[in-house]
């Protein structure tokens, strides 16, 4: 892994990755000119990719609200471009590409003389029947400690509430430590979240087969992680199936030796199905409370 950058502008990992939700164009507008003035003031790169919205439109109503995006363009610090050179560059969604590519647009945006890096991204190619599109839950869960943690950048994933199935878009935002907008109603069955200050995920809530999505994406979140020790939270979860369970399993196994899974804070239920099939339990430990 390489060397931890500083953050940018003092700000926690969980304070610069940021689910925003919007319904309407307003809100839309609003979020965008507050991002974009406040990285341009800072001296900071600011990037915009599009999917859903016009790149025009976006510069546009940029200017219509008194910023000088003109000017931003001119000179290298305001950039707007598109999912499709982005997160879908190649043949569909990869997240270790996109992972790899958040390193080239800090280092980018550093030998170009600023002082970071700020990025909205449109999430709206979620919806849509993409090569990889099904692996974004694991991306918003796994950048956390693989991109935040590491480089001076803060992004905002924008979420049309227009766009996305309500039940979606809760699993989604779930997996930010931080969000704006206004919450839906209700939440997932099972979410999944990184945690803070410590490599590793939450589970929460209760998770059978309509949450198999869930439970995918972090069993492949645990098996691509490169931190050495890693802690699946289970203190808010209340019931994971046996074929769950068994996928965390084979996550675990698949991690490099001396590289465990500790569990934290088992639920009975879930201590029950490793008990009745202790084959799931290699690569898995328990965690003092």
């Amino acid at each position: 892994m390489r060397e931890t950058r500083p953050t940018s502008g003092g700000e926690s990992a969980a304070a610069r990755h940021v689910a925003v939700s919007y319904s309407s164009d307003d809100e839309w507008t609003g979020h965008l000119t507050a991002f974009v003035r406040a990285g341009l003031d800072r001296g900071e790169q600011v990037q915009y990719f599009a999917d859903a919205t016009d790149p025009g439109r976006v510069t546009h109503v940029l200017t219509e609200q008194g910023v000088d995006a003109a000017g931003a363009l001119s000179r290298g610090q305001l950039l707007v471009t598109t999912a499709g050179e982005t997160y879908l560059a190649g043949s569909g969604f990869d997240p270790d590409a996109m992972i790899g590519l958040w390193q080239q647009a800090v280092d980018g945006a550093a030998a170009q003389g600023h002082r970071n890096l700020r990025v909205i991204g449109e999430m709206s190619w979620g919806t849509r029947r993409i090569p990889g599109a099904e692996r974004l839950l694991e991306y918003e869960m796994r950048i956390h400690h693989e991109v935040f943690e590491r480089l001076p950048l803060t992004a905002w994933c924008f979420y049309d509430r227009r766009l996305f199935p309500p039940d979606e878009l809760a699993v989604l935002t779930s997996a930010h430590l931080r969000c704006s907008g206004a919450p839906g109603a209700g939440g997932p069955a099972l979410s999944a979240a990184p945690l803070a200050g410590t490599p590793g995920f939450r589970l929460s809530g209760a998770g059978g087969y309509e949450s198999r999505r869930v439970a995918a994406a972090t069993a492949a979140s645990l098996a691509a992680s490169p931190a050495r020790d890693l802690t699946l939270d289970l203190s808010d979860l209340h019931h994971l199936d046996v074929a769950a369970v068994a996928e965390m399993a084979r996550a675990a196994r698949r991690r490099p030796p001396a590289s465990p899974v500790r569990l934290l804070n088992t639920p009975p239920a879930v201590r029950r199905v490793l008990e009745l099939f202790p084959e799931l339990a290699a690569g898995l430990e328990e965690a003092a409370s």
